[in-house]
């Protein structure tokens, strides 16, 4: 099922919440809204589902106008945060209880068969007879899905589904949650705030800000160019270093970086951690080592130039290194942008 926004928007009181949104979600792909807090994701998930009305613009099940249509008849499956299971009912009883309140009817054998589909499909084969308090975090998410996707729904929306669970569940959720989409094929759309949940799970990721589409694509669009400052922070960590373009060359002190395009003047110079290198010779951006962490996978060192900006780059574990240290940071790859 394909879903297009056309020119949506949704104001509470008198704050925008959603400006003007056009977007198109292609039958069976996944796609992952992801922006900070306040960014109106969540509230174009409520507009898809039908739980919120859009207050402009449209709403579209393929070629059937669903702006109005109550969430009852949009045929979608939703999953929340927090599950939302019945807890006074079993595993299996939570699974089907979509299928005996919807207005398909379905006799109790068909649905019994379906609930045991969907136990195995989400793993928990064995688990039916149990409550939700008496399995995992990561189990209870399972069943929310389950009870989703039992009502055979053509959109699957997906609200923060693993928020409330630590990061190795949520890892391995994501992976399970990529073979299923990928085993079913239903048109998904799932917010997050978290940049590699977005990027690990999606076909396509939509960046939203102060509720507008700052940029869209696949993650390897978004993640190797970055169409904004802000979206070059948001994703994951970036070292801000002040600049000017003069001539589609952005200068700061001891580098010198290609940005074409970019007008002249004030600029900022935008760099990943593992596009710094460090050498004690030169050339490159004098630099004085503040502090060494040392991770399981490597060396991250924090440093400030002598213009007093801070920067964090990654070294090999054997590299000696330490606190004190005078040396050059010379930028491999990094962005310009026009200073805001």
């Amino acid at each position: 099922m394909k879903i297009r926004l056309d020119h949506v928007v949704k104001t509470f009181n008198t704050f925008r919440a959603v400006r003007d949104v056009s977007l198109e979600i292609e039958s069976g792909e996944l796609v992952a809204l992801l922006g900070p807090s306040g960014s109106g994701k969540t509230t174009i998930l409520r507009m898809v589902a039908g739980l919120e009305f859009a207050d402009g613009g449209h709403i579209y099940f393929g070629d059937q106008d669903a702006t109005d249509i109550p969430v009852r008849d949009r045929g979608v499956g939703f999953v929340f945060q927090h599950y939302a299971l019945f807890p006074h009912m079993t595993v299996q009883e939570n699974i089907a209880f979509g299928m005996k309140v919807s207005k398909v009817k379905r006799e109790k054998a068909a649905i019994a068969a379906r609930v045991v589909e969907l136990l195995r499909l989400v793993r928990l084969e064995g688990l039916g007879d149990r409550f939700p308090a008496q399995i995992s975090g990561g189990q209870r998410q399972r069943v929310a899905l389950a009870r989703a996707l039992a009502v055979d729904p053509k959109v699957l929306l997906l609200d923060e589904p693993f928020g409330a669970l630590d990061a190795a569940v949520r890892r391995d959720l994501r992976r399970w949650l990529r073979e299923i989409h990928d085993e079913l094929g239903i048109t998904t759309l799932f917010v997050t705030h978290d940049q590699e949940e977005a990027l690990d799970l999606a076909d396509r990721v939509v960046i939203l800000n102060e509720g507008q589409i700052v940029q869209q694509g696949t993650p390897e669009q978004v993640c190797r160019d970055p169409k904004s400052a802000f979206v070059t922070r948001f994703l994951g960590d970036a070292n801000r270093l002040s600049a000017e373009v003069r001539g589609g060359v952005a200068y700061a002190d001891g580098a010198a970086i290609a940005a074409e395009g970019v007008a002249n003047g004030a600029a900022e110079i935008y760099a990943r951690p593992g596009d710094l290198d460090w050498s004690a010779a030169g050339p490159g951006i004098s630099a004085s080592v503040t502090r060494v962490l040392d991770r399981p996978g490597g060396r991250r060192v924090i440093a400030v130039t002598a213009a007093g900006e801070h920067v964090e780059f990654d070294v090999e574990p054997e590299l000696a290194v330490r606190a004190g240290d005078q040396g050059f940071v010379t930028l491999r790859r990094a962005q310009v942008f026009t200073a805001s």
